[in-house]
């Protein structure tokens, strides 16, 4: 059975084996400091481990309500605040005068559709939070993290 263990700062995919009647842990994949199972991780795993079964979709599962976004003070929440504080910060720095002095076109290119990916992703989840009402009211009560208002409450 593999499960998603965490050594360090890095989470990892592993499966227990038995060797010589001792159970041995085997590393199937390095998840990275945040535990995410990407279709290249399950490609990389199938093709290094090709008689391991595993199931994937309760493996995704798991992971899925690994993080508490409800607890302000737990790390996840932390890092994905700083995360997103960064990132910020670096996109206010981001001028398009710096694009035009690029010595490479494919750069530039590249910045311009990571950017408009960006902006897409952000459009969904703020679409998936829900009306501008909503947020309207959460704002109004929150403060750094604020209160949870109740249709967001167990989720």
């Amino acid at each position: 059975m593999a499960f998603v263990r965490r050594k360090g700062n890095a989470y990892y995919l592993v499966h227990n084996v038995r060797r010589g009647g001792k159970v041995r842990q085997l590393h199937l994949a390095r998840l990275g400091d945040r535990a995410r199972i990407t279709d290249d991780v399950v490609k990389e795993v199938s093709k290094k481990h090709p008689f391991i079964d595993l199931n994937w979709r309760s493996l995704r599962e798991q992971l899925d309500n690994q993080i508490d976004l409800a607890d302000p003070e737990s790390p996840a929440v932390q890092k994905l605040v700083q995360a997103l504080r960064n990132l910020n910060l670096d996109l206010a720095d981001l001028f398009p005068q710096i694009l035009r002095l690029s010595e490479s076109p494919a750069v530039a290119r590249e910045l311009l559709l990571q950017l408009r990916l960006l902006h897409s992703t952000i459009q969904v989840k703020l679409d998936q939070f829900g009306s501008n009402n909503q947020m309207k009211r959460m704002h109004r009560t929150s403060g750094r993290f604020g209160s949870v208002p109740p249709e967001f409450r167990g989720r």
